[in-house]
């Protein structure tokens, strides 16, 4: 059935009122003037049809009608308040779904959400990691890392770390019989692909980095392929051949000393990894504190936060 109220702001002023047994105390609580609460309760007087107050020449006293409505108003405001803290402590705490590309969950996101627990003890993290785009109106997803040009219609977008190609492949490819110092080295080791980059014409393949190191005469195609970037990682690391990698991706192999550059080429790439959410989400506290983060933890990065 429908409900047929006064406006709001009259029903909140007529509360105050009533409470304080003021205009003027009320018009303080509300940060508004007396005169702006003496018309809202006459504009409720005019819509109940009835008389809410009796005014004296000092003092304001609540009528029998006044007085038979009061207590229900009150406890209605009070029961949209507790409603609201409700739905402000659930947003500070409790799941938040990340969505991000597989390869950046694990060799990135991952390892670092530790620093975001001791942070945020009481927001648990979701991560879904999927290449495909999600869509903020049907999944069940509060944040998304997407690698792209950062065009997302309707979303907030923030640039969070750029990147570029680089090849890695294990220490140990630096020394023996054939060791791999200079680009030119690469005729004797195996090169490793990553199918998923076949797709994007952007994304920078062995026949782009070679034409970029001056060994066009090399053959790009030969060498086993991958269809997840963190597979090509993990061959490199087991010293199967050399892969190409988004720095990003690779940092914290080559941090710990899994992975090696062996030479100093690299080939930009146009896309990078931007934070996205809807605008209507990204100041909930939760959401923000995810964000703040991410550009923190972006900011330490060797390979350069966007």
């Amino acid at each position: 059935m429908t409900r047929r109220l006064p406006p709001l702001n009259s029903l909140r002023a007529f509360e105050a009122a009533a409470r304080h047994l003021s205009f003027a105390k009320a018009a303080d609580e509300l940060h508004v003037t007396p005169a702006a609460i003496s018309h809202q309760i006459k504009a409720l007087e005019g819509h109940l049809g009835v008389k809410l107050f009796r005014r004296l020449n000092r003092a304001v006293l609540l009528t029998d009608a006044g007085q038979a409505c009061v207590t229900g108003i009150s406890e209605a405001f009070d029961r949209m308040t507790e409603a609201l803290e409700r739905l402000r402590a659930q947003e500070c705490a409790g799941p938040l779904t990340v969505s991000l590309p597989p390869a950046l969950a694990a060799k990135w996101l991952v390892p670092r959400l530790d620093r975001f627990q001791e942070l945020h003890p009481d927001v648990d993290v979701r991560v879904s990691a999927a290449m495909r785009l999600v869509d903020f109106a049907r999944d069940d997803v509060d944040l998304a890392i997407r690698y792209g040009r950062g065009a997302y219609a309707g979303l907030r977008t923030e640039l969070l770390l750029t990147n570029e190609v680089v090849p890695v492949c294990a220490p140990a490819l630096l020394q023996g019989p054939r060791p791999l110092r200079t680009p030119q080295d690469l005729r004797h080791h195996t090169l490793l692909h990553d199918d998923t980059a076949t797709s994007d014409g952007a994304y920078p393949n062995w026949a782009m980095w070679l034409r970029a190191a001056g060994l066009e005469d090399l053959d790009a195609s030969r060498g086993p392929r991958f269809d997840y970037p963190g597979l090509v990682l993990e061959a490199a690391a087991a010293g199967r051949g050399v892969a190409l990698a988004l720095s990003t991706v690779a940092a914290a192999d080559l941090a710990a000393g899994r992975l090696v550059r062996p030479c100093a080429v690299s080939v930009p790439t146009p896309f990078a990894y931007y934070v996205v959410c809807p605008q209507a989400t990204a100041e909930r506290p939760k959401v923000a504190a995810f964000r703040r983060w991410l550009h923190a933890e972006a900011a330490r990065e060797p390979a350069g936060p966007g």
